[in-house]
Order: C-alpha cells, then structure tokens, then sequence
C-alpha cells in the first residue's frame, strides 16, 4: 500500500492537536501587562508542546519520505502514535494549569516516552518490511538519539518528584536534541538519487557510443 494517505491523515491530526493547544490558552480578562502573568506558565508548556508536535511532524515525514510502501501493522503503528500524540494538549494543558507542579509534570514524561516509544515501534515496523539494503535502513543506522531519549525521559518522570524543574529541563533538552531536523535520512536520499543519476547517465553515454 502506498503510504499518501497515511501522511495526510497524520499531517490533519498534529494540526488538529496544535489547534487545540492555541484554543485552551484563554485570554486575560484585564489590559494590563501583569495580568498575562496568569497565563505565562501555561503559554511555556504550550511552547514546548508546540515544539515537541512539530518535531513528530517533521521527523514523521522525513521517515516517509524514505518509506516506498506500508502495510495494516504500519497503518496501527503509525494510529498508535497519534493516540499518543493526541494526549499532548491535555498533558500539557494540566502541566501549565498547575505550575509545572510534579505528578503533572510526571504525566507530560509519560506521555512523551509513550510517544517515543510508539514512534520506535513505527520506524522499526517499517525498516521491517524494507529490508536491510533499503536506503531507509542506511539512513536511520544505529539510531542512538532515539535511545538516548527514551532513557532521558524514563529518568525524568521520577525525577519530577524530586524537582520538576530538573524533568521540564530535561523534556526541553531532548526537544533541542531533535530541534534540528534529522538529516540522515535527507543526506541518503539524495546520495541514491545522485548515484542513480549518474549511473543513468553513463547509460545513455553507453548508448550514444
């Protein structure tokens, strides 16, 4: 199966999700410049959920990009992502309601772990079906900043009881881990596309000859 309506549901659903983070932000009752400092935590948790979903978006489709076809197992990976996903804006919602207080902040790392985990589950399903000489499987490699994060955010979830300010630290520094888009993948793609253009074009060289 093609993979097009697969991104495009994806793509409905993150902005469905974003939407919904701008619309649970309420606007202060006062003009004054102090009153937005009843909303300030609240617009913090939603900067950092803004960033996370635009990390999945991004990332998402550089993965199918690569990805030549899909099968009904992807298709459930890829729906056990957004389910996920899709807890953000309550996630993030309570944590900026309560002041990054810690079980809230501890739920926001839950659910970023489960995300994570859901987004391995997804990339290891279609590496699957790929095989190992796909270029999607050169590309992704050992894929250690993957593993690096789901280590970071099992360890901020406890953390959230010590101090929650160490786990929002810690969910802010994986989200500059990945802030730069992964250009494995992109690097790859365009090495196979180079490489097929010049082994086209020996061919009509031969051919000419």
């Amino acid at each position: 199966m093609k993979s097009s309506r697969l991104e495009a549901f994806s793509d409905g659903v993150l902005a469905i999700l974003i939407t919904i983070m701008v619309l649970e932000m309420k606007v202060p009752a006062e003009a004054a410049l102090h009153d937005l400092g009843e909303v300030y935590t609240i617009f913090l948790s939603y900067i950092l959920s803004f960033l996370y979903l635009g990390i999945y978006w991004n990332n998402h489709h550089h993965l199918f990009q690569a990805t030549e076809y899909v099968n009904g197992k992807v298709l459930w990976a890829n729906l056990h992502l957004l389910f996920w996903l899709s807890l953000i804006p309550f996630a993030s919602g309570w944590v900026g309601r309560t002041s990054f207080s810690a079980v809230p902040s501890a739920l926001y790392g839950v659910v970023l772990f489960m995300s994570a985990v859901a987004y391995f589950i997804l990339q290891y399903l279609i590496l699957k079906i790929h095989g190992k000489d796909s270029v999607l499987n050169k590309a992704i490699g050992k894929n250690y900043k993957s593993k690096i994060s789901l280590v970071l955010y099992a360890l901020a979830v406890p953390l959230s009881f010590v101090s929650q300010w160490i786990s929002i630290s810690i969910y802010l520094g994986v989200a500059f881990l990945w802030i730069v888009p992964d250009k494995r993948i992109e690097n790859t793609l365009y090495k196979e596309i180079r490489k097929n253009q010049e082994e086209g074009n020996d061919k009509e060289i031969e051919n000419i000859s």
